[in-house]
């Protein structure tokens, strides 16, 4: 019999997974029993990751890359669940693209310093694990739907410089979505898109050859 006190128990458990450690129990569980482990994809991120699946045609389901996407997390709750979702996995190469839930306050106020510390913690984790890092950009952002007024252009702009700086003194992979999908005024190009965030099925073709390339660079490395 359910008393009051078990019930709201479980209903406060359930509430305190702020990391969606639960979402890829299951399928980590049997990735991490699979005999076939060779060089393993893992992409970490947020909804831009996550909706790439959305694409039947895409490099997930062609090359079998992993994704681990989550809509609207932010760097820190990647942090959290980075051991189990990458780590734990075994893989040969990880994607990170992160960083604009942040700008746009999705889990509370976040200067671009404590955005960049918590990609850069990533990044360590991944090294000291043999995991081959692949760095991405933030894609271009002129405003957010979900929360307007924010300005996050110049954010965007400046965070990917901190990046790409940090993957050149590490020598890590930087994959530079943003260049090839910015327009004039540092939003996306609006044939790429379809709320000024995220991308369309024509803006991931064109994030999907730079991806593959990186990739490739990443797993040819020694």
């Amino acid at each position: 019999m359910l008393t009051f006190l078990s019930v709201l128990f479980a209903t406060n458990v359930s509430t305190q997974d702020w990391a969606s450690l639960e979402r890829f129990k299951k399928e980590n569980a049997s990735l991490i029993l699979s005999p076939d482990q060779s060089d393993r994809v893992v992409f970490m991120g947020n909804s831009i990751t996550e909706g790439w699946l959305q694409d039947s045609t895409s490099m997930f389901h062609q090359y079998g890359f992993i994704n681990r996407g989550i809509s609207g997390q932010t760097t820190p709750q990647m942090l959290l669940r980075f051991r189990q979702d990458v780590v734990d996995l075994n893989p040969k190469v990880v994607v990170i693209l992160a960083g604009i839930n942040d700008i746009a306050g999705n889990t509370g106020p976040s200067t671009l310093d404590m955005i960049f510390d918590n990609i850069q913690s990533m990044v360590e984790i991944a090294l000291a694990n043999n995991i081959k890092v692949v760095l991405s950009s933030v894609l271009p952002a002129k405003d957010f739907p979900w929360r307007p007024g924010l300005e996050p252009a110049e954010k965007v702009v400046r965070l990917n410089e901190m990046m790409e700086d940090h993957a050149k003194k590490k020598d890590l992979i930087y994959l530079d979505y943003f260049s090839r999908m910015v327009n004039g005024n540092l939003g996306l190009k609006e044939e790429l898109t379809y709320d000024q965030v995220h991308p369309t099925l024509v803006g991931y073709k064109v994030m999907e050859p730079l991806a593959l390339e990186a990739v490739h660079k990443a797993l040819q490395r020694n």
